[in-house]
Order: C-alpha cells, then sequence, then structure tokens
C-alpha cells in the first residue's frame, strides 16, 4: 500500500510540474514536429525514387500485398548501390541535423524541469492551490537558453553514444532478419520474435538515454560520470522506476488507441457530403492534441523520474522512498 500510494503520488508531482511548465510543453512539440517535417523530405523523395526504379505506378505497387512490396522495395535499394547511397546519405544528414536540435531542446527543457522540482515543495499533497503551481512554473527564456549552453555538448556526446547503439541493435535486427539463417528456415517465427525484440531494445536504450540525460541536468555531471549514476539508481530504486515507467507507457498506448480511434471517425466523416469539408480542420486538430499530450506525458515522466532521483541522493535504504513522497513517517 506504502508503494502504491507513493508512486500514486509521484505521477502526480510529475504531471502537475509538467503542467506548470506548459511552454516547454509547446516548445518540445514545436521542435518534434520541426524534425519529422525535415525527416520526411528525404523519406518521401526516398521512396518516390524506389517507386520508379521499381518500374510500376505507384498506386499499382500499393495495391500489392505487404509481404510482397517490402522485400521489392529492399531489392530496388540493394540492386541500384548508387540510389541506396544517396538515399542513406540524405536521410542519415537530415537525421542528424535534427537530432542536434532535439538536443538541444532537451538541454533547456531538461534544466526547467530540474528548476521546477527543486522550487515545487510538497505540491503533489492537497489541497492544491494556485500559488503553488505558480511557485512551480520556473520557465524563462534565460533558464531555458542557459541550460541549453550549459549542457549541448554533452548532450551531443551522449546523442552520439546513442547514434552508436541504435546502429548496433539495427544491424542485429536486420542480420536476424535477412541473414542465412531465415532464408534457409523460412524465418516468419524469428523475423516475429526479432521484431519484438527490436521494440523492446529500442525502448530500453531509449528510457536508460532519458535517465542519463536527467542525471546529467541534474547533477552538472560528465556523461561517465551520470552512466555510472545512473546505474546506482537502477539499483538503487529498480521498482519504483519500474512503476513509473509502466505507468508512462500504458498512458502512452491508451492515448494512441484513442488517436486511431478518433482518426477512424474522422475518416468516416470525410465520406459524408458537405460535412466531410470539415474533417481535414478536425484532422489537423486531432493531431496536434495527440501530440500535445504525447510531450505532456513525457515529460511527467520525467519530472517523476526527477523526483526519484533527488530522492535517491542521501544514503538510505531502498524502502524508505514512499515515506518520503508520501510524507509518512517510518
Amino acid at each position: 500500500m506504502a508503494h502504491s500510494r507513493a508512486l500514486k503520488l509521484l505521477l502526480k508531482r510529475g504531471a502537475l510540474i509538467a503542467a506548470a511548465n506548459w511552454p516547454v510543453v509547446l516548445v518540445q512539440f514545436v521542435a518534434d514536429t520541426v524534425f519529422n517535417a525535415l525527416l520526411a523530405v528525404p523519406v518521401a523523395g526516398g521512396v518516390l525514387l524506389v517507386m520508379l526504379l521499381v518500374g510500376a505506378e505507384p498506386a499499382e505497387l500499393m495495391r500489392l500485398p505487404y509481404r510482397d512490396i517490402i522485400p521489392a522495395l529492399i531489392s530496388t535499394l540493394l540492386a541500384q548501390p548508387a540510389a541506396l547511397a544517396a538515399f542513406l546519405g540524405a536521410l542519415g544528414l537530415v537525421a542528424a541535423g535534427g537530432s542536434v536540435l532535439m538536443f538541444a531542446v532537451k538541454a533547456g527543457t531538461l534544466t526547467v524541469l530540474v528548476a521546477a522540482e527543486r522550487a515545487a515543495g510538497p505540491i503533489e499533497h492537497p489541497p492544491l492551490r494556485l500559488t503553488a503551481l505558480v511557485r512551480a512554473n520556473q520557465f524563462s527564456i534565460e533558464r531555458f537558453t542557459g541550460g541549453l549552453r550549459r549542457l549541448f555538448r554533452r548532450y551531443l556526446v551522449l546523442g552520439a553514444l546513442l547514434a552508436a547503439a541504435y546502429g548496433l541493435a539495427v544491424t542485429a535486427y536486420a542480420f536476424l532478419v535477412f541473414g542465412p539463417p531465415v532464408i534457409q528456415a523460412g524465418g516468419t517465427l524469428i523475423v516475429t520474435l526479432a521484431s519484438l525484440w527490436m521494440i523492446g531494445l529500442i525502448t530500453l536504450i531509449n528510457f536508460l538515454y532519458l535517465l542519463t540525460q536527467i542525471v546529467i541536468a541534474a547533477d552538472d555531471c560528465a556523461v561517465g560520470e551520470a552512466v555510472s549514476r545512473v546505474a546506482r539508481l537502477l539499483v538503487r530504486d529498480v521498482r519504483p522506476i519500474l512503476g513509473v515507467l509502466g505507468a508512462i507507457l500504458a498512458l502512452l498506448v491508451l492515448t494512441t488507441a484513442a488517436s486511431v480511434l478518433a482518426t477512424a471517425a474522422l475518416g468516416l466523416i470525410a465520406f459524408v457530403p458537405f460535412v466531410g469539408l470539415a474533417a481535414l480542420p478536425l484532422q489537423i486538430i486531432a493531431w496536434m492534441v495527440r501530440g500535445l499530450v504525447f510531450q505532456y506525458i513525457s515529460l511527467a515522466g520525467a519530472a517523476a523520474y526527477l523526483r526519484l532521483h533527488r530522492l535517491a541522493q542521501p544514503a538510505e535504504a531502498v524502502d524508505a522512498w514512499p515515506d518520503a513522497v508520501t510524507g509518512m513517517t517510518a
């Protein structure tokens, strides 16, 4: 019961801190939108290039079964080394530039959240007053840009390590999917298991990456020291950390499901004469709401991890964390 109540208050605190600093939610949303828009340019060009190289109309290609489309695209790219190199080069260039932008934005965002966590006080305990939210609002242009200048180089180094981890994961996945064992055995089960393994591995990598970013921002330490502190934090508070991670993933899944249902409903409206004209602005609004909710949930989780990291600073027993969060006495 103590752990359950502490986890609830921990998530509540993270949600309130993220809500109080709503400008960083907007900043994250805009940066993520810009990054996806930039990334869509070489991807769209690569898809068009592949369609032209296949020698079929796009409509004809998209009517193929999905099991036939993917091998056709892959075989075409592998058969055209120059086109493959150009596509990968353009995609890598845009991804690198967009990632640098995201590193800079995250440096400012986490600096604001660190200041908010320290100034918020017991905001998770009722009664909730407007003054508590005002006290937790620590966003300012000066603080955001100051955090960007202070943390950018370290986040850039950490981002390079993230890219290397992604590269190793994708290489291992490609070997499992396209390697000789799959070709010899038919590979359906191996491809399915490899895909599930890839999703879990990417989730784990992103989780450890976020924790390292948080520790760097909170403790103003180097990347290597932050990695060792994250390891100690995971050993000490693995149960509450996994509880927060599970809650955040569940919220993201529910939000995704609601977004899919809303998109399907708007798709049905589009077929209604005259009324269907309202489908496009409604879809844009739904996309914006979805993006803002995703960013808010992510930053609420980051604020909860920040609280756990602060509680882990004193040399206390692992089971003391519910007392620190709930305010109960031992």
